[in-house]
């Protein structure tokens, strides 16, 4: 009774994630025009968005690197084919869908379970990842902000006129990280949970691999934008961190309008309003939704295949 209890769970866990990947992408397209859609994307060339998928394709691959890096934190070795695979679903489906506590970390907990990972080594992995996410955030981000600071739009009400206050904390940040990582090598307790730094080694890697990360996203959408548009690769990589940053922090799935909302405001006076809304249209097809279909079939895929072996015990 209780197998089948079990199977019954994971197999309306399965569907319920189908269902919301449909609903986060109805709910993307319910906002705009069919044929808005399909204008801005046809009139991005080709090799532009050959580029965009590509740097796609290498961002998720990047983005396994994230619990690669967990189970060498924890000590624990797993086939690299299933930690690809469930990081690209996780990654997919919190991406698009928003509540990566608690999209990706569910994803995680399926399947890291069935392949005999104990809670407290997956709960672990999830939280290492999350982390390895934000330090490249706060990495890239402070340099960039640092040395040249961005205006940051009137119309966002932020106590501060530029970013580079802002770059000098998430910097101060890492600079803390890397010393736990270096100096402090017993537990910490916070609020009854164990917390061990580290080694300079991996806390190095998690830098690398999440900036690397923002990086290749950010290229994503900056191959997207009009060839005739006036802004550096560089310039661009601290209007997508911010704009990204805020979407993140509010936890709307994707961002969404949060992050179009501060890339509008800010690109406004280089490149008409329309196409930059076209170029993020595209961005989200190619970055989100795409991969999201893919995980969506392979999800599918595996649950059909899950449930006909334990149909067969």
């Amino acid at each position: 009774m209780l197998k089948k209890l079990r199977l019954n769970f994971s197999s309306l866990f399965g569907l319920l994630l189908l269902v919301l990947s449909l609903w986060a992408i109805a709910h993307e397209l319910h906002e705009y025009n069919y044929r808005d859609i399909l204008n801005s994307l046809a009139a991005i060339p080709k090799s532009r968005l050959s580029w965009a998928i590509w740097l796609t394709a290498l961002g998720y691959l990047v983005m396994i690197g994230y619990d690669i890096l967990g189970f060498n934190y924890i000590n624990r070795s797993l086939n690299w084919n299933k930690i690809a695979f469930t990081n690209f679903i996780s990654s997919a489906f919190s991406n698009t869908i928003g509540f990566a506590l608690l999209t990706g970390s569910a994803i995680r907990y399926r399947f890291y379970a069935n392949w005999g990972v104990s809670a407290i080594a997956i709960a672990q992995v999830i939280a290492f990842a999350n982390f390895t996410f934000w330090l490249g955030m706060f990495a890239v981000a402070g340099l960039l902000f640092l040395i040249n600071p961005l205006k940051i739009p009137t119309q966002l009400h932020l106590p501060f006129a530029t970013v580079r206050p802002i770059g000098v904390i998430f910097l101060l940040l890492v600079v803390v990280y890397l010393l736990g990582s270096i100096f402090i090598k017993q537990p910490l307790i916070i609020r009854e949970h164990e917390f061990r730094f580290p080694s300079i080694k991996i806390s190095l890697a998690q830098i690398a691999i999440s900036s690397f990360d923002w990086i290749l996203a950010a290229a994503v959408l900056y191959a997207l934008l009009p060839s005739n548009i006036s802004l550096s690769y560089l310039d661009f990589l601290g209007i997508y961190l911010l704009a990204m940053f805020a979407g993140v922090v509010s936890n709307v799935p994707g961002g969404l309008g949060v992050f179009e909302t501060i890339i509008l405001l800010i690109l406004s006076s280089k490149i008409s309003a329309a196409a930059v809304l076209g170029s993020m249209l595209a961005y989200r097809g190619v970055y989100y939704f795409l991969p999201l279909l893919v995980a969506a079939g392979l999800l599918g895929l595996y649950e059909i295949r899950f449930r006909s072996e334990n149909f067969r015990k």
